[in-house]
């Protein structure tokens, strides 16, 4: 996996953790040992190896990067609010310029620096490391997780980042299975198909293809395979979630949740909070077709599918949908769809219709009509409430030809529009 010049410079970062360790228990006994003389140099000496040993640790998993300098700073100066935490009980030399608060401080900032970038910086260039397929094989024969089910026989191979499996890649037919609030997205997935988790879902041994190994690995190593859509990564060491109100991103010391009723940061055991914030109760799976880009994020109550032509995005009973110009959204008490020259939307009190020139709205028990430049007023409470249901019942509808990946029926959409328009004119 690492060059040699790789392997020299992670040997050579060992060996000054020790170091580290070991000057640090020297300072710690500096007084039986009589050092206190050079107690200022030790902490200088403490705190420039711990800067030296992460930055040296920097490509270990994903290769060196900017947001990988970063972090490392980051963490540096975590360790290093650690060591100075601490070590004002145990004779840190008087009037020191760094205080923990300040290391702490530089840790945090540093570290949300480095996780903006993470979000999109990945090694791209020839030489770094990505994750690898080995060479052994188990038999798969599906597994379940959640409202996800993957049914199929083939191999089951394990994906490697560094020393860490991250997944594995399926050889063989796989079908996924998805329970949504709109039904069950099904589709048949072609190999090779990653599966990011932790989990184990292999059993016994079989006999490896090397060519689909070698196909696996090339695919790895291509650069889309992991920018093609940003909004889901799981490498294991690194998880970035994206969806309409919420984000996740988890590194090895760090971890974000953003929500929009507040924020929380986590730096080791600290915690920063702001607001409320709903932290993901389960861990991230994620199944991506290799070759044609769709992919199936799991994150907690979250279920994620992007494909070439739409993204699906369900959180409980709620739904988004996003292909394009379109847009549908199905939520408790609210239903919405933008398609261009069309638009519906509808809440528990009121709604609205936009198509082409006619524009309905509904509220406190009246409807509103402007067809190009006439209005119309309709002061009915059963006509009020025919715009909320049909209005409802069409974004419904085009929600069953999504589930079935067909995409908005535009068509049937401007059909159903006008049918209720005309029904509206009774009332005039």
């Amino acid at each position: 996996m690492f060059s040699v010049e790789e392997g020299i410079r992670f040997k050579i970062r060992d060996a000054l953790k020790a170091i580290t360790a070991l000057l640090i228990i020297l300072w710690l006994f500096k007084g039986w040992l009589r050092l206190e003389a050079y107690n200022e140099e030790m902490v200088w000496a403490i705190i420039t190896l711990i800067i030296i040993t992460e930055i040296l640790g920097v490509g270990r998993w994903i290769g060196i990067t900017i947001s990988g300098i970063i972090l490392s700073l980051a963490k540096a100066a975590f360790l290093i609010a650690i060591f100075l935490f601490f070590g004002k009980w145990l004779d840190l030399p008087k009037d020191f310029p760094i205080d923990a608060k300040t290391a702490f401080a530089y840790s945090v900032v540093l570290g949300i620096a480095g996780i903006l970038v993470a979000k999109f910086d990945f090694p791209l260039s020839k030489g770094e490391v990505y994750p690898r397929v080995e060479k052994k094989a188990y038999k798969f024969n599906g597994f379940s997780y959640g409202k996800v089910k993957l049914s199929g026989e083939g191999k089951a191979y394990p994906i490697k980042l560094g020393r860490k499996r991250i997944g594995w890649a399926i050889e063989g037919e796989v079908i996924v299975e998805a329970d949504t609030p709109l039904g069950v997205i099904k589709r048949k997935l072609i190999a090779p198909v990653a599966i990011w988790t932790s989990i184990n879902i292999a059993s016994e041994k079989a006999s490896p293809n090397l060519t689909f190994v070698d196909t696996a690995n090339s695919l790895l190593s291509a650069p889309t395979t992991y920018t093609k859509e940003k909004s889901s990564i799981d490498l294991g060491i690194l998880k970035v979630y994206e969806g309409e109100d919420f984000t996740y991103v988890k590194l090895p010391f760090l971890e974000v949740v953003e929500t929009p009723q507040g924020e929380e940061v986590k730096i080791g055991p600290f915690k920063i909070r702001e607001g409320s914030t709903e932290k993901p109760r389960k861990d991230m799976i994620t199944i991506q077709e290799l070759r044609n880009g769709f992919k199936l994020t799991i994150l907690g109550e979250r279920l994620t599918i992007t494909t070439e032509d739409f993204k699906i995005e369900t959180i409980g009973d709620r739904i988004l949908y996003k292909s394009g110009e379109e847009k549908l959204a199905i939520g408790d008490g609210y239903v919405s769809l933008d398609s261009g020259t069309i638009s519906i939307s509808v809440g528990r009190d009121s709604g609205k219709i936009r198509i082409e020139d006619t524009v309905i709205s509904a509220s406190e028990g009246k409807v509103k009509i402007r067809i190009g430049s006439k209005n119309y007023i309709i002061e009915s409470e059963e006509a009020f409430k025919l715009v909320l249901e049909k209005a409802r019942e069409i974004v419904e509808e085009q929600a069953d030809d999504i589930i079935e990946g067909l995409g908005i029926d535009r068509a049937r959409l401007n059909r159903r529009i006008k049918e209720l328009v005309e029904k509206l004119m009774e009332y005039i």
